[in-house]
């Protein structure tokens, strides 16, 4: 069937469609606070595609803990960024929401005010909560600088007692925020924010209180900085790809760090750390990043928004290995299902499912399609399809494509104009999507009905005026010297070309 008449379809449906705003049908019953509830550790890494670690089957990046780690929990064969770019999928691991209802358009964007999170509900619940590492839901753009203490949308407002955070992504030696206070640390940014988060981990063990940490690296996001020791071993690749892979090598160890200390602090029966990525991996890297799938970061092709994941909880998980198809949307809802955390705790439009039964045994198939909206593009998968909207606001005609993901994951036969009966089964899933993702963006799932005031459109902190006092003092720190001096080149150059 021709790509015209689907184009009509879509848009007859647009009108005739009677959307229901979808509601949350678990009940969780209040239980009381105290150490029988599970600690939880939220380990993200930045870039990191799903090529890029041993288990995967890389060729020369070596990942022992991370391998260990899956060897001995639950790893996921299919799990999704909700986004290609990495502040989305944050903000639906905090909501539940697929990135568009948050107000998280893309990268730098900032969560709205009036999300309901799972930090808030944690703490809620009695768990002391806290954030270590990249933040970018406050809507700064650049590189990572330390988070101010009257930042309107910092991790504290958003449910973390305790946060060490920069905007975005950093390196080594970096500046970080303790709730708003900057302090210097040496050394490479993810050791240093696992031994950060294992204090706090530790404080809260001794005191028999459960503890949520989120630990969000900045690895192995650009620019590339590894120790020379961790670089060495790709010696023989070109240097980006040297210093990414070292970065991965160090991140590895601190993952390694991180649950050899929950064990020693003897906790880690009662612990869950999931670990995966923000989105798929870079391009320009050698080996390539994304393991044969198609496309990098910033596509809603495979290699854009398959990353790696791995859930351990050694008391309630049995090592196994799942090819259900998983979300980051999914983390919320899980962790509210174990935590008995009451429905009230999201909003009641939500993407994600819980993964809780996943624990014990196989699911055959997803009962809920997984949307994506992201720079401008759509795609819904709904187990082995996936459908693929681009230029949906561009002038030109949208291209729609068609994946057999069990058959084809690399993605090449597009048979949209092949089959023409899950064609039009899936593009009916994306317009539901879409008028619903267009109700949130709308504001119709908070109580007032609209989007309130106080979110701050994206722009880049050097033009932000309560950091301008702090740029000559940078501005020869290579996290941030290069950039200035292209912001300032570029500056000259509009003012020179108005």
């Amino acid at each position: 069937m021709s790509q015209a008449i689907f184009e009509n379809f879509y848009a007859c449906l647009a009108v005739l469609a009677f959307f229901t705003t979808s509601q949350c049908t678990a009940y969780f019953q209040d239980i009381p606070t105290g150490s029988s509830q599970p600690n939880i550790v939220l380990v993200m890494a930045d870039d990191q595609g799903w090529g890029q670690t041993g288990y995967n089957g890389h060729s020369i990046l070596k990942t022992p803990h991370l391998d260990e780690m899956a060897a001995n929990g639950l790893r996921f064969e299919r799990f999704y960024a909700a986004a290609p770019v990495c502040s989305p999928t944050r903000a639906s691991v905090l909501t539940g929401r697929t990135n568009r209802r948050t107000g998280v358009e893309s990268h730098g964007y900032a969560l709205r005010l009036q999300e309901r999170t799972l930090a808030t509900a944690l703490a809620n619940a009695g768990y002391q909560t806290g954030h270590f590492g990249k933040w970018h839901l406050n809507g700064l753009r650049g590189p990572g600088v330390p988070i101010l203490a009257e930042d309107s949308h910092h991790p504290g407002v958003f449910g973390f007692d305790t946060w060490l955070s920069v905007t975005n992504f950093f390196d080594r030696n970096p500046i970080l925020s303790r709730n708003g206070s900057f302090e210097e640390f040496e050394g490479d940014s993810s050791e240093i924010i696992v031994d950060q988060a294992l204090q706090f981990i530790s404080t809260q063990a001794s005191l028999k209180r459960p503890s949520f940490t989120v630990i969000w690296f900045g690895t192995p996001h650009n620019p590339f900085m590894a120790a020379p020791e961790d670089a060495r071993p790709f010696a023989h690749l070109d240097r980006n790809s040297q210093d990414q892979h070292g970065e991965l090598v160090a991140m590895d160890r601190s993952i390694g760090n991180l649950r050899k200390s929950i064990q020693k602090m003897g906790i880690a029966e009662q612990t869950i750390i999931w670990f995966t990525s923000d989105n798929g991996g870079l391009p320009k890297i050698t080996p390539k990043t994304v393991g044969g799938l198609r496309g990098f970061k910033g596509s809603l092709y495979e290699g854009g928004l398959r990353v790696p994941a791995v859930i351990e909880w050694p008391s309630h998980i049995s090592p196994r290995v799942t090819s259900y198809p998983t979300v980051s949307m999914d983390i919320f809802p899980t962790l509210a299902e174990i935590v008995k955390l009451p429905a009230s705790s999201m909003l009641n439009t939500h993407d994600g499912l819980s993964l809780r039964k996943l624990f014990d045994t196989e699911i055959a198939s997803r009962g809920k399609p997984i949307p994506f909206d992201c720079l401008g593009n759509q795609a819904v998968i709904d187990n082995d399809w996936k459908l693929i909207r681009l230029g949906k606001n561009t002038k030109q005609k949208p291209q729609f494509e068609l994946y057999n993901l069990q058959q084809d994951p690399q993605e090449t036969l597009n048979l949209f104009d092949v089959n023409e009966a899950e064609a039009k089964r899936m593009l009916a899933l994306l317009v539901d999507f879409d008028l619903s993702i267009q109700q949130s963006i709308d504001g119709k799932d908070y109580p007032e009905g609209h989007v309130t005031d106080g979110n701050p459109q994206p722009r880049f902190w050097n033009a932000v005026d309560v950091y301008k006092p702090f740029i000559q003092q940078w501005q020869n720190r290579p996290e941030y010297s290069g950039w200035l001096k292209n912001r300032q080149k570029a500056k000259r150059n509009k003012k020179s070309n108005p």
